[in-house]
């Protein structure tokens, strides 16, 4: 997929936090805590080149332990069984995929040395590496590889995975006999499966996810990665180990803690505090609070995030399209940009961000019209409308004051009455997931991520029919994802932006920002900001 090395640099961190909080966004570059050697391997796939470069860290004696706090705890450890960030970035730390993304968002090897389309089939082939162990010493199968790919995308081999679209168009995978390796299925061409592989799937062992019962996987890790489980409590913290038996180098982190505080303040005090090392979403009215302390400074990157507010079509008022678009001409965007986020973010116009495949450049964002907003509200017949905006609470960068903001601009209408109810996470995460529309709140805020760069799969999960997390069914919509699911390279490219252009013109979201990431990390770390929301402690070494 031809994006899928594509780096976020329309807006640079320099032109929107300054010079002082640049130079600290840009710190944290390998220190004097050890010295490093890299040692490059290259892959050749199906006539493409892949380089995996491994960095071996010497590190001075001595236990170096690193805490991590984000605004809300994993779900569970199940991790198949679950959507969002938080938990990924708990889990990916135990478990590893077949392919896997540099810090770049480019492709590279992992549990697979080899992958390639099958000639005349719809299915792809991977080569799986020799000696990777699970953390209980069991040796890694071509068994496990495809177990753990059916178990997302067949509900009968386990359970109704909420990832099974993540893996759209995979209708399964079998072990290829007498090799090293497994045949993946799909159900038609699926331009985006190398992608999809290398951004989800995380590999489990057979035998111990058939030997235990749901809960306890949920509370229990066994994977190949880097770092393995010590303890769990839940809602509280999680405790991980190096794993010494790794198939790469052991990790320089010899503890990995992660815990949660979901305000900011919160976070930023223990920050500066030295109770923990790295915390999330730190707010713009903090950043020089940090960047000022002597021991801890800020990172940001523009995420593959997208926040937004989606609207129910099926209920009153949010099932009158002129309603809808009311809404969007009734927020102060740009204000909300600038003034909210402090500049960390930027104003959408569609589902899919400028950086992903399917991006139609030719739309702009709803400018701040309230006069357009009224009319379109009295055309709609729903003047008087009393509407509540469901919001999470320190899961995304300043979400209730985003929320705060929307529902201020809307109740300033003189025939539109808004308010804000804010949620805790995993209820609202609860109701989204629950499988139908109906069981969704009629208005909410939230975020959704897609590190595959791809704007298909985003319209897929938020927008189709069927979608995971959809608030929309639109026939002829769902008919332009079909299409772009059988095309490839540009005509897929302009099939996505009609779709992207339909969604902006029907409304079924609040369109509101691209997040930025911003990070609060100690200076005794040297760790930089992913696009991908990742925060990777295998690649963190001491300063």
């Amino acid at each position: 997929m031809a994006d899928t090395n594509s780096h976020i640099s329309r807006r640079s961190y320099i032109k929107l936090a300054g010079g002082a909080a640049a130079s600290a966004a840009l710190a944290g570059c390998s220190g004097g805590g050890g010295e490093e050697t890299e040692t490059t391997e290259t892959t050749t796939t199906g006539g493409e080149e892949t380089e995996t470069t491994e960095t071996t860290t010497t590190e001075d004696s001595g236990s170096f332990d690193v805490t991590i706090t984000q605004g809300q705890m994993p779900s569970g450890l199940d991790p198949h069984d679950h959507r969002e960030t938080t938990t990924d970035i708990v889990v990916l730390h135990a478990y590893e995929g077949v392919l896997t993304r540099d810090a770049a968002g480019s492709i590279q090897t992992a549990l697979a040395t080899n992958y390639e389309r099958i000639d005349g089939e719809n299915a792809v082939r991977f080569e799986l590496r020799e000696g990777v162990t699970f953390h209980n010493g069991d040796e890694l199968t071509p068994e496990d590889v495809a177990y753990s790919i059916n178990r997302v995308v067949d509900e009968e081999v386990g359970f109704a995975s909420p990832q099974s679209d993540q893996l759209a168009g995979v209708a399964g995978a079998e072990v290829i006999e007498g090799e090293n390796a497994v045949k993946v299925n799909n159900s038609s061409l699926n331009p985006i499966v190398f992608s999809e592989f290398a951004t989800y799937l995380d590999v489990m062992q057979q035998s111990w996810v058939e030997d235990n019962d749901k809960a306890y996987i949920g509370q229990n890790m066994n994977g190949t990665g880097p770092f393995q489980l010590d303890s769990y409590t839940e809602d509280e913290e999680v405790v991980l180990t190096a794993y010494e038996d790794y198939w790469q180098d052991t990790a320089a982190v010899d503890t990995l803690t992660f815990r949660a505080a979901s305000e900011a303040s919160t976070r930023v005090n223990q920050l500066l505090q030295g109770e923990t090392d790295l915390i999330v979403n730190v707010p713009p009215q903090e950043v020089q609070r940090v960047t000022n302390s002597d021991n801890a400074r800020v990172a940001a990157a523009p995420s593959t995030r997208i926040i937004y507010n989606a609207m129910r079509y099926d209920v009153e008022p949010f099932d009158s399209m002129e309603f809808r678009q009311a809404m969007n001409y009734a927020i102060d965007l740009e204000s909300i940009v600038q003034n909210v986020l402090g500049g960390f973010g930027a104003q959408t116009s569609q589902p899919t961000l400028p950086e992903f495949v399917g991006h139609n450049a030719d739309l702009d964002p709803y400018p701040h019209d309230p006069d357009q907003a009224e009319q379109l509200v009295e055309d709609s017949g729903y003047a008087g409308a009393e509407i509540e905006l469901h919001t999470p609470v320190g899961r995304y960068l300043k979400d209730l004051e985003i929320a705060q903001a929307v529902a201020g601009y809307i109740d300033e209408l003189p025939n539109v009455t808004a308010t804000v109810r804010q949620r805790d996470f995993g209820s609202l995460v609860d109701e989204l997931l629950a499988g139908s529309i109906e069981a969704r709140p009629p208005w909410f805020l939230i975020g959704w991520g897609e590190a595959t760069f791809d704007g298909g799969l985003v319209m897929e999960a938020l927008l189709a029919s069927e979608g995971t997390l959809t608030t929309w069914q639109n026939e002829e919509f769902d008919a332009l994802l079909e299409q772009a699911g059988n095309q490839s390279g540009e005509e897929r490219e302009a099939t996505l932006q009609e779709a992207n252009a339909m969604a902006h013109e029907q409304c079924p979201w609040i369109f509101l920002n691209q997040q930025y990431s911003v990070y609060g990390v100690s200076n005794a770390i040297a760790w930089e900001a992913r696009s991908d929301e990742r925060i990777d402690a295998y690649a963190m070494s001491q300063q």
